[in-house]
């Protein structure tokens, strides 16, 4: 049984269990942002707009990396799929020439290696970490590999990159929705794992559904997460921040960013990706979110 505050009080339902981590999230600051998420959606053609672009962002994820895929993928595959992911695009070029993306994909290979078993998850990312250097620059790694595992298999891979929660640096949208009058003046001792992460998703998809959200709650959580960290970037508008996000046209924007559903352009050739026979598919007629 999950721990959940929607006030001050525990939900008395709510059972701790001690192997599990225990999460207080406010259910007035989930509330505001999801109220917030539908609104914002409304301009661009409502929120199951942006579902169905999450959802085919999955399918083209699982084309190019399951079943084997990924040890043949190529490079204009991959850099097809950085453009799905905002904090690893800028950064992932010196890994699309020769080598260096040979080590790229076998790593990533390897990442996948045994997904079904997420007893290993943690263990699997460390490594995929691991093969890169362990300096700063690389940290954009972390997110490359939460993302490849969570669109890859979202049933099995909550989103788990730093945006969602970073414990080195105390940030991320778990800090946001933290349930604590004082949590501007704590650190939060929440390990980044997989099983935080789960635990995470859970308690959202048990908001979400009390909420009236029954379908498609997994891309629900993706969006209402990505609102929620997309307002503290337009509260922060600090030049770190805007090194990846600059000053936004529209409420929505930095949302569309971190989901990476900014990324896609009519009618360019980077847009195309093509599967392990050859097949190409073509975002420029996919019904993905686009300010023309």
């Amino acid at each position: 049984m999950l721990s959940f505050l929607t006030s001050a009080k525990k939900d008395k339902g709510a059972a701790p269990n001690a192997a599990l981590p225990e999460l207080h999230l406010s259910g007035p600051v989930l509330q505001k942002a999801l109220q917030g998420a539908v609104t914002g959606c409304e301009p661009m053609g409502g929120v199951e707009r942006y579902i169905a672009a999450l959802k085919l962002k999955n399918t083209l994820f699982q084309e190019a990396l399951r079943d084997g895929a990924a040890e043949v993928m190529t490079v204009e595959t991959f850099a097809g799929l950085c453009a799905f992911m905002s904090t690893v695009r800028r950064r992932v070029a010196a890994y699309l020439e020769d080598e260096a993306f040979a080590r790229m994909r076998a790593a990533i290979t390897a990442l996948l290696d045994g997904r079904e078993d997420t007893s290993t998850a943690d263990a699997r990312l460390a490594a995929f970490m691991a093969a890169f250097p362990q300096d700063r620059k690389h940290r954009w790694v972390r997110d490359l590999g939460a993302e490849i595992l969570h669109n890859v298999d979202p049933e099995r891979y909550p989103l788990m990159t730093r945006w969602m929660w970073d414990r080195k640096t105390n940030t991320g949208v778990l800090r946001e929705i933290w349930f604590d009058e004082q949590i501007d003046h704590i650190t939060l001792d929440i390990p980044d794992s997989y099983e935080m992460f789960l635990v995470l998703r859970q308690e959202l998809g048990q908001y979400l559904t009390e909420n009236g959200i029954f379908a498609d709650v997994l891309s629900y959580i993706d969006l209402l997460c990505a609102h929620i960290y997309a307002d503290y970037i337009c509260a922060q508008g600090g030049s770190y921040l805007r090194t990846d996000f600059s000053s936004p046209q529209d409420p929505m924007e930095y949302t569309r960013r971190l989901l990476g559903l900014d990324g896609i352009r009519a009618r360019s050739n980077k847009t195309r990706l093509k599967s392990i026979d050859g097949t190409a598919y073509v975002l420029d007629d996919a019904d993905l979110l686009q300010q023309n």
